[in-house]
């Protein structure tokens, strides 16, 4: 979508605007706004033009211009019905020097999880990718993927759906039985140096629109719980609150709080594989910049920066 468009967009989503006003605003002729009208006609909004001017009364269901719409983050968005990974593409933005960018996709062919886990993203899904170039010490990066955590169970909240968070960035769905089963995965991808962060690659995945069967074993989508969502709204609403929470106005260290308010894992008995081996005990909270407190049967509180958590059930 070009920049032109992208504004004409921006300045629809107040109201009617006439075209003489859009005109001084894109500093365009009337023609070229009209030729611009029509093109964002034929990706499918509908657009009444009136005494009052152009009103957009009719939004496509996905798609680049569609998500951007209304959007309340500063980010542009590219979108593909079918792409290998999101984050791959994000990456290769990030290298091309591009910043706020949301790759966004129906279906991932290739996509990942952590420890380079197969992560299964079929048609009907939120495959997207946050690049950003935050003014943060590399130090505290861990919070943006908490952040994104976050967003997603805030916006699952808001379709209906109770989801809870495992550390680190996993969102959970707690099904009739009791077991909890896999909604949304995060991962963040980062390059930099010692005092400074290059690019960082917030990838989400949520299982939305996706029927059971072509999720693997302990995966749930919202589908599921709630219905087909829209999905244009649910992204939104993530993008929104991942920017609120990591803007360089916004005090990160609110970040934990929000994540404490919608963890699975404090209170629950946990093994943590790390590096230097496992930890087991009692998750008893979440520390700057997103490390997780385990109290050990022995009563000691091992602090972990990293691993790989699995909530145990009670003896």
């Amino acid at each position: 979508m070009n920049e032109t468009r992208r504004t004409l967009l921006r300045a629809l989503s107040d109201g009617p605007v006439p075209g003489p006003e859009l005109a001084e605003r894109l500093d365009v002729s009337r023609a070229a706004v009209w030729k611009q009208v029509e093109a964002l006609r034929e990706e499918g909004f509908d657009i009444e033009s009136g005494e009052a001017g152009y009103r957009v009364v009719g939004v496509p269901a996905y798609g680049a211009a569609a998500i951007e719409f209304g959007l309340d983050a500063p980010y542009t968005v590219e979108y593909h019905e079918r792409i290998e990974s999101t984050n791959s593409r994000a990456r290769a933005l990030a290298e091309a020097g591009e910043t706020d960018v949301v790759v966004a996709a129906d279906e991932q062919t290739g996509g990942r999880g952590r420890l380079a886990r197969e992560w299964t993203a079929p048609s009907g899904g939120i495959w997207a990718s946050v690049l950003l170039r935050p003014r943060r010490p590399p130090a505290e990066i861990p919070l943006y993927t908490l952040a994104a955590a976050v967003a997603v169970a805030r916006a699952a909240r808001e379709v209906g759906v109770d989801a809870r968070i495992k550390w680190p960035n996993d969102v959970l769905v707690a099904g009739d039985d009791g077991e909890e089963r896999k909604l949304c995965g995060v991962l963040t991808e980062m390059e930099g140096e010692a005092d400074r962060v290059s690019w960082l690659i917030v990838g989400i995945g949520v299982n939305a629109n996706v029927d059971a069967d072509a999720l693997p074993t302990g995966a749930m989508s919202l589908r599921a719980e709630a219905g087909d969502v829209d999905r244009r709204a649910f992204l939104q609403s993530v993008l929104g609150a991942l920017h609120e929470l990591t803007s360089e106005e916004a005090d990160v260290r609110r970040i934990l709080d929000a994540w404490r308010e919608r963890a699975a894992t404090l209170s629950r008995r946990v093994r943590v594989e790390t590096p230097s081996g496992t930890v087991e005990g009692e998750a008893v909270d979440v520390r700057f910049p997103g490390s997780l407190v385990v109290r050990t049967d022995e009563g000691d509180e091992r602090v972990v920066h990293a691993g790989d958590c699995e909530h145990l059930r009670p003896a």
